[in-house]
């Protein structure tokens, strides 16, 4: 049997090629995903470990206060060598170029022997009061080098000059790091700063443990002592969860590529077993067993799969480190990661490879060994259409979709997530079992068209539906890919819709510029007009007036362009003359609510308003009309802004902050900054799960192509008498381009309802409990849904290209003689 399986697997290698390359892109990204996950835990574990080094105690305030006087009583331990505060002054900084300062944290420096410092890529540390050193990616930022002299002020107001004399090295820091002055200079600008932590060394040959417990015996209560090595852990936990979320959401879509995979495969050795019935029947004739021809195909399958997931584990390291040198090699936000290679992270991926390739070629192998040896020696029977399996697992289909179906009806009423992901799930399992029923149904109803328009789409629609359980196997791995895509489009572009109309309730204006006792120049809404990104620029009054001893600041906008900047209908719609909108505080300190009537006073003018709740607004809202009543000499203090949702938020804001020169101080307010954080994750999230989802079906599409190359082979005879009988090259190319095609449309077109209505009930289920009202806004990417059914078409045409060359470039007469 060894000498037969190793020259059957050199007969039939070309066969297997499809089966391999799914092997390859599953395994691969299996091991890309834990590669990442690996070097991104390894390389935090080097770098905090790095910042926390000679530190054998950390103690850091919980409910207590760490005190000067604390911190001589840990010195004074004789298990202590030494010990250093951690301690932060906030100031406002002036860059060049800038018009406004911006704060920015100063870390106080102090002299150790043994716990590691900050390092310099130019210059020198500070010494004196007056110097400083910056963070080397923000002095690139803001173009400081050493040598300059910067101004910086206190909250106090008190202003200095220092000198940058040195750039701190940077480069493994996770977000902004922090400028370093010395402790004695730290002390001048925040004489009443409190002190973050302890930093503590011990004397050689003392314990960490021994040095911990020492400190935790005189800091006293409320703080919480931590070992040098538990304090790193500690940190390393706050980084990795989010790193582990990530490797999780990786590791999710490796486990879909892998299924997609074993389709793929089993539906690859199904079609292989079935074109060599002959060769296993003559195997048992001449004396093999069942257990044999069973072993000898799941050896068969061993070696394709190792040889291929090994294939598939370098395949996925030289990824990973392509992709972690190109992290360090462009500036995308996150310290550099050298490649560290786990055990976990190369055997698990090339053992689950392995297996899966076994575990796919289980049932072909049985069915190989359940045709008798004189039967299967006999010319094959055409494909049965319905058997008493196929009608068991149809009303077992039915089942599966109606209990999912249901499911997802009570998780999107009752906006439960695990109930969602489980109907999900069943239902899924109930349309991959109705597939031999439903895909041909698809196929014949699409290509009812094309079926007119000549002999050869009319045998490509026949031949597509000819063998249900092959096509809908085929149809199933592209089938789940688009699934995923789509839900995911449908997800993202829903919740993003939820997100934004609870963002107009919370913050229904973009940008909120206003001035601290100072009106506002003239000339100042073309200055904030001419800010790229700003679409509208309305201009705000505002009078101060007195009630029950305390001050109100009342708002004036005109009720007419009030809706080019606010965002939620509803507020524009309840600003009308005699309405005043307020926020709850303003309700609450007047001692009112919502519908009370309230007149207000200012100067001689006194105007009554019916008060509204106006969430997200100022305190105080009225009509420019009515503030003319109260106030006509009322002064423009601040300008209502709108942006362009396609622009980059963060830079506008920048802008904004840093326009208006002749303003001392000027407040930038506002829902645009969360908006476009949150915009860019849900970017983020769009793009990493398209990528991830689109190996899935790359694989996927190499079953189509496979199945379309063995069907080539397993009808070479039909397709030689087809050209004998007149069908040319071009129409026997076109044939096999129109079979994959409707596959492709019938895949993607079931995948893309799918994941509509999988997106929308997720999207209920998850964010049902998280608005304000309960509402949940859906959407329809239309644009990337269409995308998705256009790239599934032209992979389909694409996977057919192969196949049809093979059978166009077969001659007739020598087709025909074969068997």
């Amino acid at each position: 049997m060894r000498r037969s399986l190793l020259s059957s697997l050199r007969a039939h290698l070309g066969r297997l090629v499809a089966a391999c390359l799914a092997i390859v892109l599953g395994v691969g990204f299996g091991t890309l995903a834990m590669t990442a996950h690996s070097s991104a835990s390894h390389g935090i574990d080097e770098t905090i470990g790095a910042q926390y080094k000679g530190v054998d105690a950390y103690a850091s305030p919980q409910n207590g206060e760490l005190t000067p006087a604390a911190l001589a009583k840990v010195k004074a331990l004789p298990q202590v060598a030494e010990a250093v505060p951690t301690s932060i002054a906030y100031l406002d900084t002036t860059f060049p170029g800038l018009v406004r300062p911006v704060s920015l944290p100063i870390e106080a420096l102090h002299n150790t022997t043994q716990i590691a410092g900050p390092s310099t890529t130019a210059g020198r540390l500070p010494t004196a009061t007056n110097e400083i050193a910056l963070p080397n990616k923000l002095a690139d930022k803001n173009k400081v080098t050493v040598g300059q002299s910067l101004r910086i002020t206190s909250y106090e107001k008190k202003s200095w000059t220092v000198k940058v004399v040195g750039l701190i090295d940077d480069k493994s820091a996770f977000g902004q790091g922090a400028a370093i002055a010395t402790a004695a200079a730290v002390k001048i600008y925040e004489p009443n700063g409190f002190i973050q932590a302890f930093e503590v060394a011990g004397k050689s040959g003392t314990s960490q443990q021994a040095v911990a417990d020492a400190v935790r015996s005189v800091v006293g209560a409320g703080i919480e002592v931590y070992t040098g090595k538990a304090w790193i852990e500690h940190e390393i936990e706050g980084y990795t969860n989010g790193i582990d979320v990530l490797g999780g959401v990786f590791g999710m879509f490796a486990v879909i590529a892998l299924f997609v995979a074993c389709l793929v495969i089993g539906n690859t050795f199904t079609i292989v077993i079935a074109q060599r019935t002959r060769e296993m029947a003559l195997l048992r004739c001449v004396g093999a067993s069942k257990r044999q021809v069973f072993s000898s195909v799941l050896a068969e399958a061993t070696v394709v799969g190792v040889i291929a997931s090994a294939i598939g584990v370098v395949f996925g390291v030289a990824l990973s480190a392509l992709a972690l040198a190109l992290s360090r090699e462009f500036d995308w936000g996150i310290p550099p990661v050298p490649l560290h290679l786990g055990m976990a992270s190369i055997f698990l991926p090339l053992l689950l490879g392995s297996i899966a390739t076994i575990a796919a070629a289980v049932v072909p192998a049985r069915r190989a060994t359940k045709v008798a040896p004189l039967a299967a020696l006999r010319p094959e029977a055409a494909p049965v259409a319905a058997s008493k399996r196929g009608i068991v697992r149809i009303i077992f289909g039915f089942l599966l979709l109606a209990g999912g179906g249901a499911m997802l009806a009570g998780a999107a009423s009752g906006h439960d997530v695990i109930l969602g992901v489980g109907g999900g799930v069943v239902s899924f399992l109930g349309v991959l079992a109705l597939g031999t029923l439903l895909i041909p149904a698809l196929i014949r109803v699409l290509g009812a068209l094309p079926a007119r328009t000549g002999v050869p789409s009319r045998i490509a629609v026949a031949n597509a539906v000819r063998n249900p359980k092959r096509t809908a196997a085929t149809t199933a791995a592209l089938l789940i890919g688009v699934t995923l895509i789509s839900l995911t489009c449908v997800g993202i572009a829903s919740v993003r819709k939820t997100f934004d109309v609870s963002m107009d309730g919370q913050y229904p204006v973009d940008l909120m510029v206003s001035t601290y006792n100072q009106k506002m120049p003239a000339g100042a809404a073309d200055q904030l007009k001419s800010i790229k990104g700003i679409t509208q620029v309305v201009p705000v009054k505002q009078v101060t007036i007195k009630s029950k001893g305390e001050e109100f600041q009342v708002t004036g906008i005109d009720q007419a362009t009030a809706g080019t900047v606010i965002h939620n209908p509803a507020l524009v719609n309840d600003l009308q003359p005699g309405t005043a909108l307020v926020d709850y505080g303003t309700l609450s300190r007047l001692n009112l609510e919502e519908g009370a009537k309230v007149a207000i006073v200012s100067g001689k003018n006194t105007l009554t308003v019916t008060l509204k709740r106006g969430l997200g607004l100022e305190p105080f809202n009225l009509t420019a009309t009515d503030l003319a009543k109260l106030a006509p000499n009322a002064p423009v203090t601040s300008f209502w802004l709108a942006s362009d949702p396609k622009a980059d938020g963060a830079k506008i804001i920048d802008s904004v902050s840093q326009s208006l020169p002749s303003v001392k101080e000027l407040g930038v307010s506002g829902g645009l900054a969360k908006r476009t954080a949150y915009t860019k994750i849900f970017d983020v999230l769009l793009a990493v799960g398209l990528g991830l989802l689109g190996v899935s079906v790359l694989i996927a599409l190499v079953g189509v192509g496979n199945t379309l190359s063995l069907s080539v082979l397993e009808r070479t005879r039909e397709n030689a008498l087809l050209r004998a009988m007149g069908l040319t090259r071009r129409q026997l190319r076109s044939m096999l381009a129109i079979e994959s095609l409707l596959m492709a449309l019938v895949a993607a077109g079931l995948g893309i309802v799918l994941g509509l209505i999988y997106g929308w009930t997720g999207t209920s289920a998850l964010m049902g409990g998280q608005t304000i009202d309960g509402k949940v806004q859906y959407a329809v990417p239309v644009g990337l849904l269409v995308a998705v059914a256009a790239i599934a078409a032209v992979a389909g045409l694409l996977a057919s290209v192969l196949p049809a060359r093979r059978a166009a470039k077969v001659a007739p007469a020598g087709a025909l003689a074969t068997e």
